[in-house]
């Protein structure tokens, strides 16, 4: 059915002829886009209308006076100077009514003009993609609706540290009397991105949780409304305010070559004043229309088309011929399909949903029809047809997602097993933002780890010095003999709190501490955890350490303690730095602060009973399996990546996939990787490995596996091990074939999300993650390159992608968008998706887009590709 195409080109309705609409100009179309006055009904108090007093927190943790305010339509938030005051638009076209002040028009250190400030920047002049270099100088703040991620109370951010550090420097002569303390009841953060911060402390006096309700009210709205609208109207949407310039509500011609740009669609610069008249014309604009400009409905048909037409067959188009005949009954060209055809010849045999119900289609129409399109003439009212448009619109659609539903969705009946029968997602050096050995460390490292999904994170804990008022030890986290910078162990705590405060039903956040403290700085950490944390805190019973370890759902809303359990115990405590490589030692001897690293055995720490009492988790050096399996069932192991290899190569893995069973084990990064790089999680879940910590400040490849690994379960971070993993005897594991078959990307956004630049070159980098006998098996493949489109690229689809996958239950595919640079180095990512094979559905799928923060807000909510998959057999879990 979906041999390489024989057919000759035709244009979107079948024919060598264009488009009807292509040939003699029709009415305008009567306008059908609801979606950018869909947030106008939200009630927003007129003070966030002309502007809320607050201080913005720069880069050097300075705070600013600034003004907070709203766009009308409810979609930009911004902040300016106060004394920089809004204009407003006399405009009453619906527009966002900001003008943008001439001061924003900014010029690259190389010449290059920056943009102007737009909801949809990323890079530019807005605070999305901001250089920290830079943003300081930066008058405006500008967010849209669409690309924030959370909305955050408290000062749990990197700047809010750096705000609090300078604070605490300056005396009561240096402080600029008009700025006031930091308090952290009136300050928040917009999150957005899934990695950058505007900090906001507002004035005394104002409400701060109402600014909070409407924002959340606001971005929950968005949320609801963005999945009734296709790809082209939320693209639109999104980078409307960057390319109407004007605010007239309208794009004119001059205006069109930006448009064009910004989606990513190249056309020749002298070409843009066709493409416009050319459109404009074909919707029957008179000369006094065109000159007024093209509307918001008017934009979304004409990306429509540009995407519709093309010289190239569109694999949606070839696709849709050959499953439901090119010729309807009447002989003429198929432009729709029926709710019987679509479930018979669609559902049950390509897709392979075979439990499929003619109701289930119906549901996907009713769906389908309320969805806001392009205004287009082949428009289908009938409830048991869809049009080709909609059919399209469907295969790009969330329900259609390559991810299985049933294997996303959260499953409570799921968190009932002891501990040990998961998949953990676990951090590794939590608090550092870059470098092993110079890198910062920050306390909202904690907070992104928690978002992204970490449930295992790890401390490192020091002793710090003594509180200059009352003398208390003051306990500090930081990465030891080095030369990164220092954190609070209280401060973590209080993080953790917060998280656990907003999110009270998490399941169990699982503190890795490396404790190289004195027992005088443990008795203060053991008194800031029960104080800090109070009924949050997990405290064991000694009688329950000789039973099976609890489960997620036991243990939901606490936070467990890894560390040392047996009070006084030296000998046989298992750390990190115990586990570690022994060139970590050679590296650390290098980068002590005023001595050196002596020799490779660690420093004997006693355990303070204080804090002893309250751990889960004792860390046990490994001796034999016999000696593993026979400790109790709270004890566990640490092993470096290179032990991980070791062990499989010395044909281990099957006595270590029988510890797991019962037992934790943890695995980490080898010391040599100094960068911050990340080695593949897959062996060591090969074992059963329960806590893979990776270095989540680095989005290479292997961390990008993780994520795709954890999306599973609703991502609340535990997904229950596969059967194989948990059987007694030694079972091979599930093999298949796959083939995969790039058909198209849609909407896929520039490097990083930014608004400037050129257009892209994109391929596709298809990786298979895998392994075979106790060792990593790791293959790729390329897809051609399509230039200057990344709005609608059509790759080579006759060209397939072959796989040999060794082990089902653990391998995972990955999808990476690259821009295509002049040397292969350069090449820039793009976007990625990550997907379990056992996971993977098979037949005409969606695959979502990722940015590296693992997030698909802003310029990737709308990115996605299209691809055809084939498994040799279905993926059924044994």
């Amino acid at each position: 059915m979906f041999s390489t195409p024989t057919m000759p080109r035709l244009w979107s309705n079948g024919t060598r002829n264009a488009p009807q609409d292509q040939q003699q100009s029709s009415p305008p179309p009567s306008p059908r886009s609801t979606f950018k006055s869909a947030l106008e009904h939200i009630s927003v108090t007129d003070a966030f209308l002309r502007g809320i007093n607050v201080f913005k927190v720069t880069p050097k943790g300075k705070l600013e006076p600034a003004t907070l305010t709203i766009s009308s339509d409810k979609f930009i938030i911004s902040v300016l100077p106060r004394t920089l005051k809004l204009e407003r638009s006399s405009s009453t076209s619906g527009g966002s009514g900001l003008k943008r002040p001439s001061i924003l028009s900014r010029v690259r250190s190389n010449g290059a003009s920056i943009g102007s400030v737009g909801s949809g920047s990323v890079g530019g002049n807005s605070v999305e993609g901001a250089d920290a270099g830079w943003f300081s100088s930066i008058p405006q703040a500008v967010v849209d609706i669409g690309s924030i991620d959370r909305i955050q109370s408290g000062q749990n951010t990197l700047l809010f540290e750096k705000a609090r550090q300078r604070e605490k420097k300056q005396t009561m002569s240096s402080r600029n009397n008009g700025i006031p303390f930091l308090n952290d009841k009136r300050s928040f953060s917009l999150i957005f991105r899934g990695a950058k911060s505007l900090d906001l402390m507002v004035d005394e006096g104002v409400d701060r949780e109402q600014i909070l309700y409407i924002l959340n009210s606001i971005v929950s709205e968005y949320g609801r409304a963005k999945v009734k609208v296709g790809n082209e109207v939320l693209l639109l949407r999104y980078i409307w305010n960057d390319v109407d310039r004007d605010d007239s509500n309208t794009i004119n011609e001059k205006e069109m070559g930006e448009l064009l740009n910004r989606i990513n669609f190249q056309t020749q610069e002298k070409n843009h004043s066709g493409v416009y008249q050319k459109f404009a014309k074909t919707l029957g604009l008179s000369r006094e229309q065109r000159k007024a400009g093209l509307t918001f409905d008017q934009c979304v048909t004409l990306l429509h088309k540009t995407k519709r037409d093309t010289w190239q067959v569109k694999p949606v188009t070839q696709l849709f011929f050959d499953m439901f005949g090119q010729f309807m009954g009447n002989n003429k060209v198929r432009k729709k399909v029926s709710a019987e055809s679509f479930l018979n010849r669609f559902l049950r045999t390509v897709q392979g949903e075979e439990s499929r119900t003619i109701e289930d289609v119906m549901q996907i129409f009713a769906g389908l029809h309320e969805l806001e399109l392009a205004d287009v003439a082949n428009y289908i009212t009938q409830p048991n047809y869809i049009s080709i448009e909609q059919f399209e619109a469907y295969l790009l659609s969330q329900g259609n997602d390559i991810f299985n539903p049933e294997r996303e969705k959260f499953c409570k009946s799921d968190m009932t097993k002891p501990l040990s029968e998961y998949w953990i997602n676990s951090s590794h050096n939590t608090y550092l933002t870059g470098h092993q050995l110079t890198g910062l460390s920050s306390v909202e490292m904690y907070s992104k780890a928690l978002y992204r999904g970490c449930r295992c994170i790890e401390l490192d804990i020091w002793d710090g010095g003594k509180d200059e008022f009352n003398g208390n030890p003051i306990p500090i986290v930081y990465h030891g003999h080095t030369m990164v910078s220092k954190i609070l162990f209280e401060d973590i705590i209080k993080a953790l709190q917060v998280f656990l405060m907003l999110h009270p039903k998490s399941y169990p956040l699982i503190l890795s501490l490396e404790n190289h403290c004195s027992v005088p700085y443990q008795q203060v950490m053991a008194l800031q955890l029960k104080s800090i944390l109070g009924k949050q805190l997990y405290v064991p019973e000694e009688s329950s350490l000789t039973e099976p370890l609890p489960s997620p759902l036991q243990l939901r809303g606490k936070v467990v303690l890894k560390g040392r359990r047996p009070v006084g115990a030296t000998d046989e405590y298992d750390t990190d730095s115990d586990a570690a490589d022994d060139d970590m030692t050679d590296i650390q001897s290098v980068w002590t602060e005023k001595s050196t690293v002596s020799g490779k055995t660690p420093k004997i720490v006693k355990i303070a009973p204080e804090l002893a009492k309250l751990t889960l988790f004792h860390g046990s050096k490994f001796k034999t399996w016999a000696d593993s399996n026979d400790a109790l069932m709270n004890h566990m192991h640490s092993f470096s990546e290179s032990r991980v290899i070791s062990l499989c190569k010395r044909n281990q893995t099957h006595n270590w996939i029988q510890y797991n069973q019962t037992h934790m084990s943890r695995t980490f990064p080898s010391g040599a990787r100094i960068d911050s790089s990340n080695y593949s999680p897959i062996l060591a879940w090969s074992t059963g490995c329960q806590m893979a910590a990776l270095n989540i400040q680095t989005p290479d490849e292997a961390l990008l596996v993780n994520d795709g690994r954890f999306r599973e379960n609703g991502g609340v971070g535990y997904v229950l091990k596969p059967s194989i993993l948990m059987v007694k005897e030694e079972t091979e594991p599930r093999t298949t074939h796959l083939e995969v078959k790039i058909l198209s990307g849609s909407c896929l956004p520039k490097p990083g999300g930014v608004s400037m630049g050129d257009c892209i070159d994109p391929y596709v980098k298809i990786s298979l993650f895998d392994c075979h006998e106790g060792k990593e098996v790791e293959s790729s493949q390329t897809t051609n390159i399509v230039f200057k489109n990344g709005f609608s690229p059509i790759w080579k689809f006759e060209d397939s992608f072959h796989f040999d996958v060794k082990n089902s239950s653990v391998a995972v595919m990955q999808w990476t968008i690259w821009d295509k640079n002049s040397l292969p180095r350069d090449d820039e990512f793009i976007a990625s998706a990550s997907v379990p094979i056992s996971c993977m559905r098979q037949g005409i799928r969606s695959v979502k887009l990722f940015d590296q923060n693992m997030t698909r807000s802003g310029a990737f909510d709308f990115a996605s590709l299209l691809v055809l998959v084939k498994f040799e057999q279905s993926q059924v879990e044994i």
